[in-house]
């Protein structure tokens, strides 16, 4: 009983002198590998030369400072609930007096982990942060024998004051507005929010 009306006869065909020698074959194998000695090489020779990245390249994290060199991030988690690799994970703490120098507001992450193993670097925690505190880079991840090391805490994710990293390809003009529209509440800065508690009264 036939499936499909579709049929091919197979036929056994001895093979020529020349095609049992196979030495023609190897010539022709040869001709082909000597061949490509003449094509342009495809393969990148990294770390002596670095294939360039795409403007949209998401990589390694950082969590920014602001002008004055202070911490944005204030623990709110809403990178963690818009992770959907439940990546990260973080702990707030109160801002003690004199830290104003360190931490913009309040409140700040005492601890913030991203685990790079389970990241997928979609970008979704820079989109849900309303601070503009965490940003995805064009710095690649370098890899580890051992899986803790590619837990990053704030000593590997935190920006250097005297090198700030520069994620302007990342900020559009339209979510820069957004983001600075003291209309919406979650804009506010903890001088934003006293002021107008100060002008309420």
């Amino acid at each position: 009983m036939s499936l499909t009306n579709r049929s091919k006869t197979v036929t056994v065909r001895e093979l020529t002198l020349s095609e049992r020698l196979y030495f023609p074959a190897i010539l022709k194998g040869m001709f082909i590998t000597f061949m490509h000695m003449f094509k342009r090489v495809p393969t990148v020779r990294y770390p002596d030369q670095v294939r360039e990245f795409a403007p949209v390249y998401r990589g390694q994290h950082v969590l920014k400072r602001d002008e004055a060199g202070a911490e944005r991030c204030t623990a709110c988690g809403l990178c963690a609930v818009a992770c959907p690799a439940e990546a990260i994970t973080m702990e707030n703490a109160e801002r003690k007096k004199g830290e104003e120098h360190l931490y913009r507001e309040e409140k700040y992450a005492s601890i913030y982990e991203i685990n790079m193993l389970r990241c997928i670097f979609c970008g979704l925690c820079e989109e849900a942060c309303p601070k503009e505190a965490i940003f995805l880079t064009d710095r690649t991840v370098p890899s580890a024998f051992v899986r803790g090391e590619e837990i990053y805490g704030k000593d590997k994710l935190v920006e250097a004051i005297d090198s700030p990293i520069d994620v302007s390809k990342r900020q559009t003009q339209e979510v820069l507005d957004f983001k600075h529209d003291k209309k919406h509440y979650h804009n506010l800065t903890f001088k934003d929010a006293k002021t107008n508690r100060i002008a309420s009264h």
